[in-house]
Parts: structure tokens; sequence; C-alpha cells
């Protein structure tokens, strides 16, 4: 690796030639040289490899294994569905994140006028806006996080099959078009039925040969804030102060709170608690009733997909988060995704939490 430094007792540029080993200690410190050094200013980021262009490829694939696959500095989003009932009130929440540097945003139709809508609030994040296929692979291009949105949404009398057999081809394009062009993004799918869609972007990823299943997540947040909302209501506290598991899936029955570990505790009769336990599971029902065919739960889902992405954009700096999403589960035999507690880090969803005594 090549550097210009400053040499402190003459003050001009000198260079220097620094060997490249496979250790991880030798490309950490590399990384801190701009840091550590007395670097002149026209200097910094200027290393480059001085390798024969045949084992150029080699070296970035060794230093992607070694090196974290944390953001440096502020992350680059993309929302991929953000026009839509979902994609932008999330857009909107996520232009108020502190960990986001550039928000991308992409959609079939709509998408400059959601953008410079967007741009004119006073904050900090860079948002920029694509539309259509063409312009798929720039918004793409060294994203960190990318949360799909995507698809139709539900509407009274569809069933979750319906869903599937439209929003399953729209989850597959998009998904290609990750693995060509953010191939080590962390992906995070709330296209439904989310229970579907995240097999399928797994099959995608195989198929391009990028899957890391520590690093798909489909979006069940929303059945964890439900859960949360109706327990305060019981309890008669804020929402802040309730935990409480959810796990399974993200599709009526397939939706499993574990009212018994729910903190504070819970004392419900056996009929009271499968009213909630109803009432948690059917809740997206309820608002595509309440909305009587205009709209399915858009405003809660950006919030609660807002939520999650803040959760993996802080594990990306570094700090150890526990989320609970859909991924290939480790849990039981036979059963290939599980939504369930995860420990989030710098390389994704680095462990899978047990559930506890049931």
């Amino acid at each position: 690796v090549h550097s210009l430094t400053t040499h402190r007792r003459t003050n001009t540029i000198k260079p220097r030639i620094y060997k490249v080993t496979t250790t991880r200690r030798c490309l950490h410190s590399l990384a801190g040289l701009s840091r550590s050094s007395a670097v002149a200013a026209s200097a910094l980021h200027t290393f480059e490899y001085i390798a024969p262009s045949p084992d150029m490829e080699r070296l970035k694939k060794i230093t992607a294994q070694l090196m974290p696959q944390g953001m440096p500095g502020k992350a680059k989003v993309a929302v991929l569905g953000a026009a839509g009932g979902i994609g932008q009130p999330l857009s909107l929440l996520l232009k108020l994140s502190p960990n986001i540097g550039e928000l991308s945003l992409y959609d079939v139709a709509n998408t400059p006028g959601v953008a410079a809508d967007l741009s004119h609030m006073s904050t900090g994040v860079k948002v920029k806006g694509y539309l259509g296929p063409d312009q798929l692979p720039a918004a793409l291009q060294g994203c960190h996080l990318v949360v799909i949105p995507a698809g139709v949404p539900r509407k009274p009398g569809m069933t979750r099959d319906d869903l599937f057999n439209i929003n399953a081809g729209i989850v597959r394009t998009l998904c290609e078009g990750i693995a060509r062009h953010c191939p080590q993004a962390w992906v995070a799918i709330i296209s439904n039925p989310v229970n579907s869609t995240v097999p399928i972007a797994a099959e995608v990823f195989k198929a391009a040969g990028t899957y890391d299943p520590s690093r798909l997540f489909g979006v069940t947040t929303l059945d964890v804030v439900r859960a949360e909302t109706f327990i305060a209501e019981i309890l008669g506290v804020d929402p802040k102060e309730v935990s409480v598991p959810v796990v399974g899936g993200h599709a009526g029955i397939t939706i499993l709170p574990i009212l018994s570990q729910a903190t504070p505790r819970l004392s419900l009769d056996r009929e009271q608690a499968k009213r909630l336990m109803a009432r948690i599971q059917d809740a997206g029902t309820e608002v595509v009733q309440a909305k009587a065919g205009t709209g399915s739960a858009t405003l809660s889902m950006a919030y609660a997909a807002a939520r999650f992405a803040e959760s993996c954009l802080r594990a990306m700096s570094g700090e150890s988060v526990q989320e609970y999403a859909y991924v290939q589960s480790q849990l039981f035999p036979g059963v290939p995704f599980f939504s369930t507690r995860l420990r989030l880090g710098r390389n994704g969803g680095e462990e899978q939490l047990p559930l506890g005594p049931l």
C-alpha cells in the first residue's frame, strides 16, 4: 500500500511503502493511518494497492472477508418502494435518523417528487430519488442497508396467497439487483407475505452466490410494537415500559406473542389471554377493515420498520442490539425460517437467542 505522509521535521511530503499481509491487525493498522499519522490533507485517502492486475480481485476479497462489515461513518440506506403507502412515511422517519448520511429512494413512479419533498427537511441526511428499473443500479450502489416495502397493499377480501402472487415477483427482481450492485448490504424485507418473500430472497441470493443468512431479515417488528401497545393499554402504562417476545412468523396464527414472559407481568385468565392473542394476530385485518378498502397498516408499519432500521444501523456501528426478525432459523429442526430474538452486531445477526421458559 502506498501513501504520502508529512515529514515532521522538514514539513515535506515523502512517500512511504507499506507491505500488505493478510492479517486483521495489519488491515486495521492501514485503515487507521490517516487518523494516527501526521498525514497531509492532500494525502488523505490516497492509499492504493500496488499489485499485479490479476491479483486485484483477490485482494478485494481478502479485505472484505477480514475487515468488519460495519459502516465507515454514516450509512447509505435505500428504500425500495419509497413512493408507496409504507415507503413515504418510512422515508420521512429515516430522514430524521442521526445514523444515515444518504437516503436513496427508489420506486417505479413518483420518486422524484417524494425525494424533492423530503429534501426540504432541515436534517443532515442527503436524499436522492431514483425512478424505474434503469435507475435501480445507481440507487443501490454503495448501500449498507436496503429496506424493501415495495409491492401491493392488502385489501379487504385479499388473502396472503393473493399478495404472494404479485409481491413475490417484485421482491425477486429487487433482490436480483441487490445481489449485483450491493451484495454486502443488509436487507430488511417488509413486503408481504413476509413468511414467503424472505425465503424467496434467500434463494435469489443463493443463486447469485451472495447469500449470507446473517444479513437477511424479515421485518416483524410491527407484531412486537402492537403487542407492546395492547399490553400497555391493559396495564395502563407507557408502551415504552413494556417488553414482550413475539416469535414464529408474520401472518395470522403464526404470530406467537409469549404473554407469560411479558414485563410488567400480565395477570390474565385463559379467556382474556385468548382475546389478547387473537387481537395481536389479527391486528392487520383490524386496520384493513377500519380503512374500509382504502389501504392497510402503513403508518404503524413505517414506524416499526424505522425502529428496526435504526437497530440495524446501531449494530453496524459496533453496538450490540437485540431485535426480533424473521430469519433463517437454527432453533427447530425442519423449520427453515422463524421469527426470533437476535443479537445484532457489526456482522449482522450474530446470535439467535433462546426462547426461554414457555
